[in-house]
């Protein structure tokens, strides 16, 4: 009885210790950046935006090279849960020769940004990225995508539900933290535990421009089921692309076929 009592203990400060902590477990935020888009020869610019709430985050914009499937296009691109923008240097190469223009932020308390992250704070920080796009450069919302890779899939999704965009990238996108945390967890009561929700496939079920869902059998981190019933939610019209790779390196194993694949999908955004 006493071995009994002692694991419901255990147990219950487990899960405990998980509800308390699933900020530093959703959001894994690296302050140091490695490099910066010149090391490899890209054109950038560098700037500090400003979110609502008067948080600064920082940026990268990136210009398309003016040819490809993306050019007349522009993008907010919103990564992982872990790194930096200096992490991004190869996605930036390849999406410049695709011919967007990109901007590419880092959530509050990653990199140069001030705060710390947040569910809220990633939806304010995507927000003023956007509205830097428009009010800057210009963008014409109909032709910006709001591009989303693994956690950046929540946080694009809901940018795409909230504001008028012309398409929606999911790069090996969850459908939700409480269905990835069961997933992750299968012992703990993750969907009981999860106070952050980002619901990819909620605000997906409301969004009616095209969506490209990006996902691969290979990911080690996300189900390819998730992507799945992520491209079986979107409306149309919509795109599915297969990925090779694991759920970190698919852009570099797959290269020219990754490139065609967003070419293709982009091909098909209206102007």
């Amino acid at each position: 009885m006493q071995i009994v009592f002692a694991l419901a203990i255990s147990f219950a400060g487990l899960c405990l210790l998980v509800y308390f902590m699933q900020s530093r477990l959703v959001f894994r935020p690296f302050k140091n950046l490695e490099t910066d888009p010149s090391s490899i020869g890209l054109p950038y610019e560098d700037i500090t935006l400003q979110a609502e709430d008067g948080t600064r985050i920082h940026a990268w914009f990136i210009p398309g090279t003016g040819n490809g499937a993306g050019g007349g296009l522009s993008g907010v691109f919103c990564h992982g849960n872990a790194g930096n923008l200096s992490h991004l240097l190869e996605t930036m190469r390849i999406l410049r020769q695709v011919g967007i223009d990109m901007l590419y932020f880092d959530y509050r308390g990653y990199g140069k940004s001030q705060g710390k992250p947040s569910e809220e704070g990633t939806a304010m920080d995507a927000r003023a990225a956007y509205t830097w796009l428009v009010d800057e450069k210009g963008a014409d919302p109909k032709r910006i995508v709001a591009w989303g890779r693994s956690l950046g899939g929540a946080v694009a999704a809901r940018l795409a539900d909230e504001n008028e965009v012309g398409a929606l990238v999911l790069e090996t996108a969850f459908t939700s933290i409480p269905e990835i945390g069961s997933h992750m967890y299968p012992m703990l009561p993750a969907r009981w535990l999860a106070t952050i929700k980002l619901p990819t496939i909620e605000h997906l079920k409301r969004i009616r421009v095209p969506v490209l869902v990006a996902h691969g059998p290979s990911d080690e981190t996300v189900p390819y089921a998730m992507g799945r019933k992520l491209f079986e939610t979107a409306g149309e019209p919509k795109s599915f692309l297969e990925l090779a790779g694991g759920h970190n390196d698919f852009f570099m194993v797959m290269g020219e076929d990754y490139v065609a694949g967003v070419e293709l999908f982009l091909e098909g955004v209206p102007r």
